[in-house]
């Protein structure tokens, strides 16, 4: 019901054979910019607000371009890009050119493929935001191009420490700190280079010796330790090396395929499946810590980096953000459901007959289907006792049989996104009463006044949905009793590490809390808890804890639900309502491999996530309500 904006998204594709070769197998030198499409349009899901390709050549003559770059912003940023990039290659009749002329003249055709799409989660936009990122040198091994899906948590902290070497880096946000703090690091190395060989060789032959055995494993080795947060950082030189790393608590995803024609590299797996038509064992995921690394000369290693820490892989990523065409994640979604039906039932006083379900938005249809069968096990189990009661009186029929087995679920789609609110339209009231109808409702599914209407979502957040169109939506159809259902738990944290949650005040689960406070009495907690935020602030990240929890302390989750439906619920709405959640056993019960839940917690995977909950809450206290935390 909320759209949630989150995690960038990622691709990367290294050629390992000369572009004569694909131009022969597959009738075109732009082999590579078509899957670089298919890749990203598959993970158009991750990025709506802009996005970018790269393109490395690497055998580029002098006087000539070696690094093109074509950047877009908007939602159809992806078709944009590539209507302009690709009938260039047409209108030339490229494909029909020797392969060196192809090569060395022509833009976007070359050896290493980058693209991007993005999300801010800063507030942050405009081009100059949208990746990659480039930074130019006239040696090519110094140039880097780099885009990432990644927030860096300690971003004052790297760009103190780059700016005391003596850099001025242009823009201050967490893509051009790390840009520079890689940079620096890839000078470094090159001045290594230089020192080694200088005595041994003369230019040009000293330039290709540098170029060619750059070590990007120690580029990285001595950028990346400081760094907090969550990341997948991509880049590549002019000269020729690429390069993926992933954090090492796993909190952003990599997955990557290598065979004799490709390396590449996305954010997500089924995406490489469906566009390189490979197995799903195939497809490898990048393990926390590591990089995988292709150097100029076309030598693949995936190698440790940063360490594995603690496997704090994003759960919401498996809930919500990523296509649900991963074998793994449809049937995680389907096991949040399954685990969550018997709550719901408890809230339908287990009338299966008098309750239709449903699911609201698209997103959680596969969290429906898993909660289906919860609800298709309790009927089964209902029906097996009525029959052996049925046997126990001696009174089995074919026809009473029958009667039981009839007893069907009753599965509906009571919602129909009806239109698309255009907020320039109109504002205030005006704009509440248009979101108002953003769903329309199929009408005649419902007994007036009789039936409960069970409708799942798979998260909750910021209740605004809910509380605008969804319920009151929902009660024309007049039921007795409307149930919300999350297939994930309360969200009441920040996110720091990629999604766009970084304020205390747009939670309804804090919110609730808040209330509960006050009601109770107990509002000196409100207090307190600033004061220890403030104490905490003054310490190193690494001694913070969360203070923030404080706030959930005195209450149950039910406590908290309950509270939200009497906030949530528009006045004049005639249906009971309750909200059930996903409980936090459940997730991990149904999410077994992707235990990062910090945003449902509290317990931050990085010292920094700890930090700036403590700094939200006090923004929060203090009033700075626009103010974003990182």
């Amino acid at each position: 019901m909320e759209q949630l904006k989150h995690e960038c998204g990622v691709a990367m594709i290294r050629l390992r054979k000369p572009l004569e070769y694909y131009r022969k197998k597959y009738g075109t030198y732009a082999y590579a910019l078509n899957r670089l499409y298919l890749l990203m349009e598959k993970q158009h899901n991750r990025g709506q607000e802009g996005a970018g390709i790269g393109v490395v050549k690497l055998h580029s003559v002098p006087g000539h371009e070696y690094i093109f770059r074509e950047r877009a912003l908007g939602a159809g940023a992806i078709s944009d890009i590539f209507s302009s990039v690709l009938p260039a290659l047409k209108a030339d009749d490229v494909d029909s050119k020797p392969a060196g002329e192809a090569e060395a003249l022509t833009p976007f055709l070359g050896e290493i493929y980058m693209g991007h799409l993005r999300y801010s989660t800063t507030g942050k936009s405009g081009i100059s935001y949208v990746h990659p990122f480039l930074r130019r040198n006239n040696w090519r091994s110094r140039n880097l191009i780099m885009c990432g899906n990644f927030n860096m948590t300690n971003v004052d902290e790297v760009f103190r420490s780059i700016v005391e070497k003596g850099q001025h880096p242009r823009i201050y946000s967490d893509t051009i700190v790390l840009l520079e703090q890689l940079g620096y690091a890839l000078d470094s190395e090159n001045h290594r280079l230089y020192r080694e060989f200088r005595d041994r060789l003369q230019d040009p032959e000293l330039g290709i010796a540098i170029e060619d055995n750059i070590d990007i494993k120690r580029v990285l080795t001595n950028a990346s330790p400081s760094w907090d947060g969550g990341f997948v950082i991509c880049g590549a030189t002019g000269s020729g090396d690429m390069f993926a790393l992933r954090d090492k608590n796993g909190i952003r995803p990599a997955f990557y395929y290598i065979d004799d024609e490709v390396v590449v590299l996305t954010s997500e797996r089924p995406v490489i499946q469906t566009v390189f038509n490979v197995r799903r064992a195939e497809v490898k995921e990048l393990e926390p810590g590591s990089a995988l690394i292709v150097s100029k000369n076309g030598d693949i290693q995936v190698t440790d980096i940063l360490g594995k820490g603690a496997n704090a892989r994003c759960s919401f990523e498996r809930i919500y953000f990523s296509r649900g065409s991963d074998a793994d994640i449809y049937r995680e979604r389907k096991e949040l459901g399954r685990r969550i039906a018997p709550e719901v039932l408890r809230a339908v006083g287990n009338d299966v007959n008098h309750t239709v379900i449903s699911f609201i938005p698209n997103t959680a249809e596969v969290a429906f289907i898993g909660m289906v069968e919860g609800f298709e096990n309790y009927l089964n189990d209902l029906k097996v006792k009525q029959i052996m009661e049925l046997s126990r009186r001696g009174t089995l029929s074919a026809g009473n049989v029958r009667e039981i087995m009839d007893h069907k679920l009753r599965v509906e789609k009571v919602a129909i996104k009806d239109i698309k609110l255009r907020t320039f339209i109109a504002e205030g009231e005006s704009r509440n009463d248009l979101a108002a109808h953003v769903y329309d409702v199929t009408y005649g599914c419902v007994t007036n006044d009789v039936d409960n209407l069970v409708v799942i979502d798979d998260s909750i957040v910021r209740g605004t949905t809910l509380k605008q169109s969804i319920i009151g939506m929902l009660d024309r159809l007049h039921p007795k009793k409307i149930v919300i259902v999350s297939s994930s738990p309360q969200v009441r944290y920040p996110d720091y590490y990629g999604i766009d949650m970084s304020r205390m005040a747009e939670f309804i689960a804090f919110r609730a809390a808040v209330e509960l406070l006050k009601e109770r009495g107990m509002a000196d907690v409100l207090e307190e808890t600033y004061r220890r935020c403030k104490e905490q602030s003054l310490l190193p990240a690494d001694q913070q804890v969360n203070c923030v929890k404080a706030i959930y302390a005195p209450f149950t989750d039910a406590d908290i639900s309950r509270k939200m439906v009497e906030m949530l619920t528009p006045a004049g709405t005639k249906a009971e309502v309750e909200i059930v959640y996903q409980t936090l056993d459940g997730l991990h019960a149904s999410v077994p491999g992707c235990p990062g839940d910090w945003y449902f917690s509290g317990d931050y995977p990085t010292p920094g996530g700890t930090r700036l909950v403590n700094l939200a809450y006090i923004n929060y206290y203090e009033g700075n309500t626009t103010k974003r935390d990182a």
